[in-house]
């Protein structure tokens, strides 16, 4: 799909692909540093942590999971919630630091909560 057709039919999606593709300019994960990248539905939050070198998802999580499917899915507790989940799968296999990618959405509300909460659970960024 070109940029063209993306603006015509929605240009707030259009504007988010242009603020993702800055930030991906600028972020890249290592294996000491993966990226920990967030993507929002309309219901659903979904996060993987990833190693760009080797193309890799070393941790991933989404409140479509059992544990989390009846509690809150796309609300700021539902996000709260997933950032710890994500923290302690990453912890457990030893990443401690990753980059923040947010994937061109605002550090506001379901965004800001799962970062606060994935900090809070041990992660650095």
């Amino acid at each position: 799909m070109s940029t063209k057709i993306r603006r015509k039919t929605n240009p707030k999606r259009a504007v988010r692909f242009k603020r993702k593709s800055r930030i991906r300019s600028k972020v890249n994960g290592t294996l000491e540093r993966p990226r920990f990248s967030v993507f929002r539905s309309n219901q659903h939050i979904y996060i993987q942590v990833i190693d760009d070198v080797k193309g890799h998802t070393l941790v991933a999580a989404c409140t479509l999971e059992e544990d989390l499917r009846n509690k809150a899915k796309g609300t700021i507790e539902g996000a709260k919630l997933l950032g710890d989940l994500v923290a302690k799968r990453a912890l457990a296999k030893n990443i401690t630091q990753v980059v923040f990618d947010r994937s061109g959405y605002l550090y506001h509300g379901q965004v800001k909560a799962l970062a606060d909460a994935a900090r809070e659970g041990g992660l650095k960024f």
